[in-house]
C-alpha cells in the first residue's frame, strides 16, 4: 500500500511517523520510504545510523530496482495545491498528523479545508506528542474532532523523549536502550495495524 504523510504544519510529528510507520510496515512487506521533504528529515534521521528499510529522496525513487511491497512518503510542510491534490489521490491513505495545540489544530482545519473539493483517497488524523497524565489535551482534543465529524485514528503517539534519541541515533525507537522506548513503540504498532484496514483488499 501507499501511505502518505502530510501536514500545512511543521513540528507535529510527521517524519517520525513516516519513520514508525515504515518501520511497521517493514514487519509485514519490502518498504520503502520516500522523502519528498526538502528539509530531507527522513533522510537525514537514516544517514545518522541504520533503517531496517530503504529511505530514498523523491528524485531516486524511481530508479530503485526492486518493487516493494509498501511506501511510505514523507511530504514537505505546507504542500502546494497541486501536490496535495496528486498526494492525495495517489495513495491509499492519507495520514495528517497533528498535536493537541492552537496552532497545529488551526493548521489542521485549513488543511481539511484543502481537501474537501479534492478527489482523495481516505484520511484519518492523528494526534501525537500528546502530554501525559494528568494532562487532558489529548483527549479533549480528541473529543472535539471526534464532535465535528472529522476522521480520526483511534490510536495516539504520547509526547515521549525517547523519539528525539532514536532520531539523534539514526534508529527507529525500538532500538534505543530507554525505559520509554517500548511504549513509544508500541503506539507506532497500534497505528501500524489501523493503517493495514486500507491496504488494497485489506
Amino acid at each position: 500500500m501507499i501511505v502518505t504523510v502530510a501536514s500545512f504544519k511543521g513540528g507535529v510529528g510527521k517524519t517520525t511517523t513516516a519513520i514508525h510507520l515504515a518501520a511497521f510496515l517493514q514487519g509485514y512487506a519490502e518498504t520503502l520510504l520516500i522523502d519528498a521533504d526538502p528539509n530531507q528529515s527522513a533522510l537525514a534521521w537514516a544517514s545518522r545510523g541504520e533503517l531496517p528499510f530503504l529511505v530514498v529522496d523523491q528524485w531516486q525513487a524511481s530508479a530503485v530496482p526492486t518493487p516493494h511491497g509498501h511506501v511510505v512518503i514523507d511530504t514537505q510542510a505546507r504542500p502546494v495545491a497541486d501536490d496535495l491534490a496528486l498526494l492525495a489521490s495517489a495513495c491509499d491513505l492519507l495520514i495528517l498528523p497533528t498535536t493537541p495545540d492552537i496552532l497545529a489544530l488551526d493548521a489542521l482545519a485549513l488543511m481539511v479545508q484543502h481537501l474537501a473539493p479534492l478527489p482523495i483517497a481516505p484520511y484519518r488524523i492523528l494526534l501525537t506528542m500528546i502530554p501525559p497524565y494528568p494532562s487532558r489535551a489529548g483527549a479533549e482534543v480528541r473529543e472535539m474532532l471526534t464532535a465535528t465529524g472529522l476522521p480520526l485514528l483511534q490510536g495516539g503517539i504520547r509526547r515521549y523523549a525517547v523519539f528525539q534519541k532514536a532520531a539523534l541515533a539514526g534508529t527507529a525507537v525500538y532500538d534505543v536502550k530507554d525505559p520509554k522506548a517500548e511504549l513509544g513503540w508500541q503506539d507506532y504498532v497500534a497505528i501500524g495495524r489501523e493503517v493495514l484496514a486500507y491496504a488494497p483488499g485489506g
